[in-house]
């Protein structure tokens, strides 16, 4: 569900088509989520899509001859991956690495046009959705032939059971039927109409052996099943993706064969394309920390894709060898509050549970002079949890613009802060912002190693708030991985029905339960804005959804408007409802919401496919490298 800031919106420098699936983003290797539009108080992106982000060209090659089978598309991403195990990641770089050998349910290609991969999805009125799963679908040996009761076994026996908390559960609550009703056909019934269920992703599904699924359902073995290692090599991914996972050493590179048995290439309706896909005869994928050497690696030829930061965008298109397409994507930079109970180190209390105090945050820092400066121009100021180019962007008007014009500075900073310190034994002294025993307020922000504009970010926020809200901020790099299992997952109790609620590792209770290492602020990670359907970003703000490591309470029916969202009977209801949300998020700041970056991805000249659109990478599989 997440994904780091660094690599977050394009960990090994290609999109796929999963990509825009994952909640969650690596901060800022190749720069920021989605960045087209914008009006004339904000810096803009110096080259995005022509206002049209989600693009409307035809896939790649799909006249005239088809292209050579030969070579190795290379490419390199930051950090190593926690799990390759399609039942259990909630990360985009993974999920990304994941999609190379397996495809989904279903994707979305330009003109935001819905492809279906494994599954055909049909409703009348959105209430009940029928899946019609293709013929010829194939797990490896032993298990033989896709069938919908693959689907409904895996939704049914682990998605809404009560033990094996995978990363689709909050997909699949009870409220939800599914039954099998033909040997490729499964129906959905929902609670409440939804005409955009597809969009919300919670029916994309991986398919996953019934029979490799057993063991496991019978002895409720959630461990074991998430370490099982067909499931953590992807070896039962039978004709099911384009390549086919050969080896994976996981501090250095993941190895992967061209898929003869590929599927899509004897689908009628899939573009032609894909007719002798894929078109590398291996695809490699190397682990490579330090951003400069990714860069390096671009420009030496010896990588066929890497992030390109900002402030080479310039210098690097200009170069013979290399193309940079800037490519809208949905995350965004935000700085995150840790709100459970080992946030907050500086003294007692946790201030950043005071509204007023996180809308003084919001207040110190520049977004315009971050967007300007750090970013080169290559991102949007945030306002709310839509990049502008989505159809579900609210009227300007609607939204409060912290950290801009009279809302940015140290008078708006420290008079919320006031605010929200009038009950306690905080005070200001000396401009700076004194804990009861009377000491500068000190406290930490976590950013991801090895990329020198997260570095920056950090360094930059770190000087708005001590300047602004006179609080000393202490930047520290990190691995995303030890980010991830240390400070970012909760300890899930021994004893969690003694909790109000405990869902899994990324929500595993109220704020009392806490992960093993304290932290106060955060941009490691970016968060998905969801801009096809942004009710599925409820798990972002429903405090005992399956998502709050950073243990936010709505002071708002947070739970109640995404359900009414979901249940809306026309557009018109539906963008009513989304607006009166953006606005609570506004309004409530549970993050610090800073920029909408775009990928600024660097691809080796030769390579045919890439695009400057939403879904680039949808055709992956068709992707190619010319004479």
């Amino acid at each position: 569900m997440r994904r780091s800031t660094a690599d977050r919106r394009h960990d090994d420098g290609t999109s796929t088509r999963r990509r825009w699936l994952q909640a969650l983003g690596v901060a800022g290797t190749a720069g920021l989520a989605g960045c087209t539009g914008g009006d004339e108080t904000e810096t803009t992106a110096t080259s995005t899509t022509a206002g049209n982000a989600f693009g409307t060209e035809a896939p790649t090659a799909t006249d005239g001859e088809l292209p050579e089978v030969r070579g190795t598309f290379r490419t390199v991403t930051a950090g190593r991956v926690n799990t390759l195990n399609p039942l259990y990641n909630r990360a985009g770089g993974a999920g990304t690495i994941i999609g190379y050998a397996l495809d989904g349910g279903y994707t979305y290609r330009p003109g935001n046009e819905r492809f279906d991969q494994l599954y055909e999805l049909s409703s009348d009125r959105g209430e009940v959705w029928t899946a019609s799963v293709r013929d010829g679908l194939e797990f490896s040996e032993p298990y033989g032939q896709v069938t919908a009761e693959d689907f409904v076994y895996q939704v049914r026996q682990l998605h809404q059971s009560d033990w094996a908390a995978t990363a689709a559960a909050s997909s699949w609550p009870d409220s939800v039927t599914v039954e099998q009703t033909g040997e490729l056909e499964f129906q959905i019934e929902l609670e409440t109409a939804n005409l955009l269920y597809p969009e919300t992703q919670d029916p994309l599904l991986y398919p996953v052996p019934k029979a490799l699924l057993e063991p496991y359902v019978a002895e409720a073995d959630e461990q074991g099943l998430q370490q099982d290692q067909e499931l953590l090599t992807l070896a039962f991914t039978g004709n099911l993706g384009a390549y086919t996972l050969e080896e994976w050493n996981r501090g250095s590179s993941r190895v992967f064969s061209r898929n003869d048995d590929y599927y899509l290439r004897d689908v009628e309706d899939a573009p032609r394309a894909f007719a002798e896909a894929p078109y590398f005869e291996r695809l490699v994928s190397e682990v490579v920390p330090e951003q400069s050497s990714r860069v390096g690696a671009l420009e030496a030829g010896e990588t066929d894709s890497a992030g390109v930061p900002p402030n080479q965008v310039s210098r690097l298109d200009g170069l013979d060898e290399v193309d940079v397409e800037v490519v809208p994507q949905p995350y965004n930079d935000v700085l995150t509050y840790n709100m459970r109970d080992n946030g907050w180190n500086t003294g007692p209390g946790n201030l950043f549970r005071k509204k007023a105090f996180r809308q003084g945050l919001a207040c110190a820092v520049d977004k315009q002079r971050m967007v300007r400066g750090i970013q080169r121009g290559y991102a949007n100021v945030e306002h709310t949890w839509q990049p502008r180019w989505s159809r579900w962007y609210p009227d300007e008007e609607e939204i409060t613009k912290y950290g801009v014009g009279e809302l940015y500075g140290p008078e708006p900073t420290r008079s919320r802060i006031r605010e929200a310190i009038a009950d306690t034994d905080y005070e200001y002294g000396d401009g700076y912002l004194l804990n009861p025993s009377g000491t500068r307020c000190q406290i930490d922000l976590y950013y991801s190693a090895g990329s020198d504009i997260e570095r920056s970010k950090a360094q930059f926020i770190a000087s708005e708030i001590e300047a602004n809200a006179g609080i000393v901020v202490e930047p520290e790099s990190i691995d995303t991985t030890t980010f991830n299992t240390g400070y970012w997952q909760q300890e899930i109790p021994e004893n969690p029905d003694a909790y109000e609620w405990s869902n899994g590792s990324f929500n595993a209770g109220p704020r009392e339960v806490t992960s093993a290492n304290a932290w106060d602020m955060e941009i490691v990670w970016g968060l998905n804005t969801y801009p096809l359907n942004p009710t599925t970003a409820s798990i972002f703000f429903v405090e005992d959804d399956s998502y709050n490591p950073y243990g936010y309470y709505p002071d708002w029916d947070a739970k109640g408007l995404f359900e009414a969202a979901r249940a809306a009977e026309s557009e018109a209801e539906l963008q009513e409802t989304l607006t009166e949300i953006f606005r609570h998020v506004t309004d409530d700041q549970p993050m610090g919401m800073l920029s909408f970056p775009s990928n600024t991805i660097g691809y080796a000249s030769d390579i045919e496919g890439p695009s400057e659109t939403y879904f680039n990478g949808w055709d992956f599989p068709a992707w190619h490298r010319t004479e």
